[in-house]
């Protein structure tokens, strides 16, 4: 457990907050996104920020596959990255720890 605390409790706080704000929100996220690109200074930090989430999709597919799963089984994760960034690398790590959490109890 002590594994998935720190990245279940990220995921539970951070998502709470992206619902709430996107709640909250006067625009639509893809609104907001081109409101971002818009200025070179904001663009940069969300260049910046898919940079790393392509980087993290990278790292999933190679983590999945190096443990035998098929792609299929990575692709909802590379979805939500595209969408949320954070979310999905976060979700990755849980699920994945939930799992290696299982296999452990079981031997």
């Amino acid at each position: 457990m002590k594994k998935i605390a720190l990245p279940l409790s990220v995921l539970i706080a951070f998502t709470a907050y992206t619902l709430f704000s996107m709640s909250q929100a006067e625009q639509s996220l893809i609104q907001f996104g081109l409101q971002l690109m818009s200025s070179l200074d904001t663009a940069q930090v969300v260049i910046d920020l898919y940079i790393l989430a392509a980087l993290a999709c990278v790292w999933m597919y190679h983590d999945n596959k190096s443990r035998g799963k098929s792609f299929a089984a990575v692709v909802p994760y590379l979805l939500i990255t595209a969408v949320f960034v954070s979310i999905g690398p976060l979700l990755y790590l849980v699920v994945k720890g939930f799992a290696q959490q299982s296999r452990a109890a079981k031997t």
